[in-house]
């Protein structure tokens, strides 16, 4: 009989026995990481846990006799009990006197500007037109970095550069300093209740208007604030100047016990207007706009209950040694003499090698101890055995439940959620603040805080990263822990009353062309 003709065989009969489902194929990765992290973070209670109850077992066994006996031994070597009791009381004195005293964020103000200063794409392209400074392509090259640079059609221009024509001199710049300062520390003061005569330490940043006096003799003037005040102004230091102003009121707060520390960050719009035509330096009309921040910082353990956060880290990451990541971000003349900050094509990198260095200090300060063991082998992988594996970037979303990262524009939002593997929703405040005050410069972190918090997302517990870049070149961050759970409908600041009419996430933006 040919294979063809062979009758089919019998089919296997039934087994009994079942088999179990590939449990390593069925259960998510993320899952596996998450037990993980867990079991590396706990590892030390893991190990305590039967050490402590032998201990307790043997203690049991002890009868009153044993007892007895142990306290004639502690009374025979007095000598040496006391002895080390001056000793332990001496430590723990040395170590409470040394130890860096805690600095607490009672609460922030942010500025918003009159309805009649808001800025549409529109408006802005029409006082442009009007400026008759810049040619028809350079008027197209501003409108497309408008309409995809992420900025809405509520964003806030002083009046002299809406003006028609438009009028930048000292006197409006001064005014525009004023109103947006007075008005952030004006609402500040009434939130906080602190009398102005007991701020102790003033520092005040603003990167291109430095006027004399400073700003923060304006406010030392306006404010009637005492002769002894400690005031400080940081100019030329960029958009992560408000985090070099928190880290010096820290170090100023270590050293000056029992007070009050006022940071007043801001940019001026109105003398630093470009009516040339280099597009490096155009792009900067089409991102900034006006804003300013208030933030009240004490290191008095009683205010600790009424406030809002604790500072606990500052780390500052500096690349001006490098002549690239020193001439990134440029104020300068161009070739008809008119004054401008350029932006180099280098920009993103630079951000980047910045970004490394910076959460390379920052990892081991805020990591669990699950990231920072894989990030040390992947490193001994690469570098010692020449394994030809990724970096292993940590996952910050296990050391922070918010992230504030400086709305500098589109395209650094973008490159700094893919690089950190961040979701929309913590996006969410950075793209927001973006949307709807455009680029405040080194107060953006404060609008996208007061975002958090309007939202009702801030939790008591929760720690919040916020992170900036700036001219120089520079990447700062700050951490910050919530000592409370915020109440939004118990909160004033500039999202109230409007932060429901924002859709939930703003749709991304396809990258601009050569």
């Amino acid at each position: 009989m040919t294979d063809k003709q062979q009758p089919p065989s019998p089919s296997p009969a039934p087994t009994t026995t079942t088999t179990l489902p590939n449990f390593l194929l069925s259960v998510k990765l993320k899952y596996v990481k998450l037990g993980y992290h867990y079991l590396i973070s706990h590892g030390m209670y893991l190990l305590l846990t039967p050490v402590l109850a032998i201990v307790a077992t043997h203690l049991s066994t002890l009868t009153t006799r044993d007892y007895i006996h142990l306290w004639y031994q502690i009374q025979f070597n007095s000598i040496t009990v006391v002895i080390c009791s001056t000793l332990l009381v001496f430590l723990a004195t040395l170590y409470f006197m040394s130890r860096p005293k805690k600095v607490y964020l009672i609460d922030f103000a942010c500025y918003k500007p009159d309805e009649e200063r808001i800025v549409t794409r529109e408006i802005f392209m029409d006082r442009s037109t009007r400026a008759g400074t810049f040619t028809e392509e350079n008027l197209a090259f501003q409108k497309k970095i408008l309409e995809r640079s992420g900025l809405g059609q509520k964003t806030y221009f002083p009046e002299a550069v809406l003006a028609i024509p438009p009028n930048p001199c000292m006197a409006e710049a001064r005014k525009e300093a004023e109103m947006v300062m007075y008005g952030a520390i004006d609402d500040l003061l009434a939130k906080t209740g602190v009398k102005a005569k007991e701020i102790g330490i003033l520092i005040v940043n603003c990167s291109l208007f430095c006027p004399t006096p400073s700003l923060s003799s304006m406010i030392v003037n306006h404010y009637k604030l005492r002769g002894n005040i400690m005031s400080y102004n940081l100019g030329g230091m960029g958009c992560s100047a408000g985090l070099i102003a928190i880290d010096l009121a820290k170090q100023l707060l270590q050293v000056n016990p029992n007070s009050y520390a006022m940071v007043v960050s801001t940019e001026n719009i109105t003398l630093n207007w470009y009516f040339g035509n280099n597009r490096s330096m155009l792009v900067s009309n089409c991102l900034f706009r006006m804003g300013g921040a208030a933030v009240l910082l004490s290191n008095r353990s009683s205010d600790r209950r009424r406030s809002k956060y604790q500072l606990i880290h500052t780390v500052r990451t500096h690349k001006g040694a490098d002549d690239r990541c020193y001439n990134c971000v440029f104020q300068e003349e161009d070739e008809d003499k008119k004054i401008g900050v350029a932006l180099s094509k280098d920009l993103m990198a630079v951000a980047g090698e910045a970004l490394k260095t910076n959460i390379t200090t920052l990892g081991p300060l805020v990591l669990p101890m699950s990231e920072q063991f894989l990030f040390f082998v992947t490193l001994v992988a690469r570098k010692v055995f020449q394994m030809k594996i990724k970096p292993y970037i940590p996952d910050f979303k296990l050391a922070f439940e918010h992230f504030c990262i400086h709305a500098g524009g589109r395209a650094v939002l973008d490159e700094l959620e893919k690089n950190l593997d961040l979701a929309d929703w913590h996006m969410e405040p950075s793209r927001m603040t973006l949307n709807r005050f455009g680029n405040t410069s080194s107060s953006s972190l404060w609008y996208e805080l007061a975002y958090s918090e309007a939202k009702g997302r801030i939790r008591k517990g929760d720690r919040s990263w916020q992170i900036a870049f700036g001219s120089g070149f520079k990447c700062n961050s700050a951490v910050w822990r919530a000592l409370k759970t915020i109440d939004p409908t118990k909160e004033k600041n500039p999202w109230t009353d409007e932060i429901d009419n924002f859709p939930v996430h703003v749709p991304k933006i396809e990258k601009i062309g050569s």
